[in-house]
């Protein structure tokens, strides 16, 4: 099951996108700039072989939900990421704010 939801913040919507999976659940919240996940993101992968994209991400573990994911200290970030202030230990609502 796919569950999409708005998530208001602040400055604007982002987009909170749940997908139930055998055994797992996937979670993310994107925004037109960025996003964040659960600890499914390959960050060292976005980092190291797709660094020329730029792309503004973050990973938190640990979350069950798109409440959590909000709540929750981001684990990891790409380089994109932190160049836009977003760092490890901010929470995913913090980053989405700075991606929007």
């Amino acid at each position: 099951m796919i569950r999409m939801i708005p998530i208001p913040l602040g400055k604007g919507t982002a987009l909170g996108v749940e997908v139930k999976l055998p055994k797992t659940t996937l979670l993310s919240i994107s925004t037109d700039e960025g996003y964040i996940m659960c600890g499914a993101l390959d960050v060292g992968l976005l980092n190291e072989k797709l660094r020329e994209r730029g792309i503004v991400a973050g990973r938190a573990v640990g979350v069950r939900t798109l409440e959590e994911l909000l709540e929750a200290p981001l684990e990891s970030v790409t380089y994109g990421a932190e160049e836009k202030g977003i760092h490890a230990g901010m929470s995913g609502r913090e980053a989405l704010e700075r991606m929007i």
